[in-house]
């Protein structure tokens, strides 16, 4: 846990830029569309056991375990919540562009979007599912640049004008040039001012079928405006890790992806 962790910060400090092997704008293209496609697990479903982890200074951490389904190809994906018990039995279901949050205490499908947080955490429901990095955004700048031990390409991207499902108007994104994996990216308002950092230390590479899928270990989220300040001074910022593990890549029947599957889910 304390070398995730190192390895966690190393990617928050700040990124020195290197002039060396400087790619070209077809390259950096590229590797912004593989950046994107390495987030979506087409032609298969995905399924895994997560856990999310709140932390705000000066207050006792409280966590979540869940299941995800996810089928990036109809763009649907199905959350269950299995703890606390105070949680268990709740869930959420994106299908047909809509988001839903499932409470079974009344029985009750609430509307959610992509931008909403889930459960009171730095994270955004969006950053469950499949990104739009390349799709969704302009290249306004691109350089060679070194996060910790890794050598990236350092994106500056602008949403593109009427781009859909987009939760910020501005990122600036770490890409790995050998794999072309997020590894750290900053959530911009339209003023320009930093809202979150993301940090993707490390990624696990699973089979499916024929194909080799590459899944975050875990994601550190900074809510860079929530924080409490130190005695020496700092300040300590929110955060929520995710944790994912037991990743599967398998078919599962599509009554998963329904409202009727979390009702009955929850009865157990």
């Amino acid at each position: 846990m304390k070398k995730f962790f190192g390895c966690a910060l190393a990617l928050f400090s700040v990124a020195s830029l290197i002039p060396s092997f400087a790619v070209t704008r077809a390259e950096a293209e590229s590797l912004l569309k593989k950046a994107e496609e390495s987030t979506a697990f087409y032609g298969t479903d995905f399924r895994g056991s997560y856990k999310i982890e709140q932390t705000r200074p000066g207050e006792k951490a409280k966590s979540f375990e869940a299941v995800m389904y996810r089928r990036d190809s109809a763009a649907k994906w199905t959350i269950l919540l299995t703890g606390p018990s105070s949680e268990k039995g709740k869930g959420y279901l994106q299908t047909d562009s809509n988001i839903w949050f499932y409470d079974p205490h009344d029985n009750r499908f609430t509307f959610s979007s992509a931008s909403d947080q889930f459960r009171d955490t730095n994270a955004n429901n969006s950053d469950f599912g499949p990104q739009s990095y390349y799709s969704g955004y302009d290249i306004v700048s691109y350089s060679d640049s070194k996060l910790g031990s890794y050598d990236c390409v350092l994106f500056d991207l602008k949403a593109k004008a009427g781009a859909k499902n987009i939760d910020y108007s501005r990122l600036r994104l770490w890409v790995t040039k050998n794999d072309g994996l997020t590894r750290k990216k900053e959530d911009y308002s339209d003023s320009g001012m930093k809202l979150r950092t993301t940090g993707i230390p490390s990624y696990q590479n699973v089979l499916g079928g024929k194909s080799a899928f590459s899944v975050p270990v875990k994601m550190v989220i900074l809510d860079n405006l929530k924080g409490k300040k130190r005695s020496d001074g700092k300040i300590e910022n929110e955060s929520t890790t995710i944790s994912i593990s037991n990743v599967k890549f398998e078919s599962v029947d599509d009554t998963v992806y329904t409202k009727p599957y979390l009702e009955m889910m929850s009865a157990r």
